[in-house]
C-alpha cells in the first residue's frame, strides 16, 4: 500500500469515527435556540392576553427544548378507517363494563349529587370516563402523559398544521396555572394537551370546569368528583335532556327506508321497532336512523342526547360507544344484533392472553392491555404467516387456539 493510499485510508477512518462520535454526543444547546427565541417572543402575546409575566417565566423555567415525542405523535396520527367492530371491541367490552360497575358503586354518593345538580345520567359520565382515560389509568402512564405547556409550545413552534390551535390552548393552559387550580409540575396531559380524567383541552376546561368537591380548586387531574362534574356540565350546557336516553337499538323492516329526522312514532309506523321488543319511551321524540355497520349489522334510532354527546367528540362512533357502554354499565345485556365481525370474538382477558402469547413468540413488544391496535395486528399477521393461516390480523379465537398449541 502506498503512503498516499495509507494516508487516505487513515483520513477516512478518522472521519468515520468522528461522525460516529458526533452522532452519539448530546445535541448542543444552540440547536434549540430557535425554540427558545420563540418562547421569549411569545411572552408578549401571552402577557397581552392576560397572563402575568412572572407566571409565564415560571411555567417555562425548566422547558429548554421541544418535546420530540409530541411531534412524532402529531405526524403519525392515522386516518380512522377501521371497521365498526374493531372500534367498538376496543372500547365496549367485559372489562370496561365491569370496572364501570365497580366505579358506579365506589362513587355513588358523588354521582348522586352530580346527577341531581346537572341532570346528566351517571352511566353516561362513567362511560365517558372509560373512553377518555380508562377510568384514570392513562394518567399513571409516563409514556402517554406529558407536560402540557411544553407539548403545546412544541406544537405552536414546530407544527404549522396545529400552530394556531396550540397557541390558543397554550394561553388557556397558562391561565389555568394562574388561577391556582393546579401547579405547573402537575399540569399534565396528552401530546395534544387534553387533560385530566375526562380529557379536556384547556379552553374547554375554562368553559366547563367545576369544583364539585368544594375544596376551592377545579381539579380534573386528582378529583374524580370534579372531573365527572365537569363532563356533566359540558353535556348540560350543550342541551342534555334529563331523564332521556341517547337512542335505541332497532330492528328494520325489509325494503328501503326514508332518511331524515322523524318522530319515534313515525318510525314505528314505518316498521322500525326496538330490537328488544320493548316500546319506545316517548313517541314524540325526534330521531335519526343510523346503521354504522350496514343493513346486516345493528341499527339505531338516535335522539337528541346522542348529538349532545358529540359535543364531547364530534364522531358518531364515539357517541355510540359512549351510549352502548353506558347501557351495559347500567345493566343492559348488550346488542341484540351483533357487529358483522368475521371471526369468533375474544373476551378482554383472552385478548390479553393473545398479546402475551404473541410476545412469547417474539412477535409483539407492546403492553398487554387487551386493546388491539396496529402493533397487535402486525404481530397477529406475522404469526398467521408463520402458521400458514390467512393474514387478516383479526384477534380471533381461531388464532388464540393456534397460539395455545405452539
Amino acid at each position: 500500500m502506498s503512503v498516499r493510499s495509507a494516508a487516505k485510508r487513515f483520513t477516512s477512518v478518522i472521519a468515520a469515527a468522528s461522525l460516529s462520535l458526533a452522532l452519539l454526543m448530546p445535541v448542543p444547546a444552540f440547536a434549540d435556540a430557535g425554540f427558545r427565541q420563540w418562547v421569549a417572543g411569545f411572552r408578549a402575546t401571552a402577557v397581552q392576553s392576560g397572563v402575568s409575566g412572572a407566571l409565564y417565566d415560571q411555567a417555562f423555567r425548566d422547558i429548554r427544548d421541544i418535546d420530540p415525542v409530541v411531534l412524532e405523535k402529531a405526524r403519525t396520527q392515522p386516518e380512522f378507517t377501521a371497521p365498526a367492530w374493531d372500534y367498538f371491541d376496543n372500547r365496549v367490552h367485559d372489562q370496561s363494563v365491569a370496572v364501570g360497575q365497580q366505579m358506579a358503586k365506589k362513587w355513588k354518593p358523588w354521582l348522586d349529587r352530580i346527577e341531581a345538580r346537572f341532570g346528566v345520567d351517571r352511566y353516561i359520565l362513567l362511560a365517558i370516563w372509560s373512553m377518555e382515560s380508562n377510568y384514570g389509568e392513562i394518567l399513571k402512564r409516563d409514556d402517554i402523559m406529558r407536560n402540557v405547556v411544553r407539548s403545546l409550545a412544541t406544537l405552536a413552534y414546530a407544527d404549522p398544521k396545529r400552530a394556531k390551535f396550540a397557541r390558543t390552548q397554550l394561553i388557556a393552559a397558562l391561565k389555568i396555572l394562574q388561577t391556582g387550580d393546579i401547579d405547573e409540575s402537575h399540569l399534565s396531559g396528552s401530546w395534544a394537551g387534553a387533560m385530566g380524567h375526562t380529557q379536556f383541552i384547556p379552553t374547554s376546561y375554562q368553559h366547563y370546569a367545576v369544583d364539585m368537591d368544594g375544596n376551592g380548586k377545579r381539579d380534573i387531574w386528582n378529583s374524580i368528583p370534579d372531573a365527572l362534574a365537569t363532563s356533566a356540565n359540558l353535556l348540560k350546557k350543550n342541551g342534555w335532556q334529563a331523564g332521556k336516553t341517547w337512542g335505541y337499538e332497532v330492528s328494520l323492516p325489509a325494503g328501503k327506508l326514508p332518511g331524515g329526522s322523524k318522530t319515534l312514532s313515525q318510525w314505528q309506523a314505518l316498521g322500525v321497532v326496538r330490537a328488544n321488543g320493548k316500546p319506545f319511551k316517548n313517541g314524540s321524540d325526534k330521531a335519526t336512523l343510523k346503521v354504522p355497520d350496514g343493513r346486516g349489522g345493528p341499527a339505531f334510532l338516535m335522539i337528541k342526547n346522542f348529538s349532545v354527546i358529540k359535543a364531547y367528540n364530534n364522531a358518531d362512533k364515539y357517541a355510540l360507544a359512549v351510549g352502548l357502554l353506558a347501557d351495559e354499565i347500567a345493566g343492559s345485556s348488550g346488542l341484540v344484533q351483533d357487529w358483522k365481525r368475521p371471526f369468533t370474538k375474544l373476551t378482554f382477558e383472552e385478548r390479553q392472553e393473545l398479546q402475551k402469547r404473541l410476545s412469547q413468540h417474539g412477535l409483539y413488544d407492546g403492553k398487554f392491555d387487551g386493546k388491539i391496535g396496529d402493533g397487535s395486528k402486525t404481530a397477529i399477521m406475522a404469526f398467521q404467516a408463520k402458521a400458514g393461516l390467512t393474514q387478516d390480523g383479526y384477534p380471533s379465537m381461531e388464532v388464540l387456539k393456534w397460539l395455545r398449541q405452539k
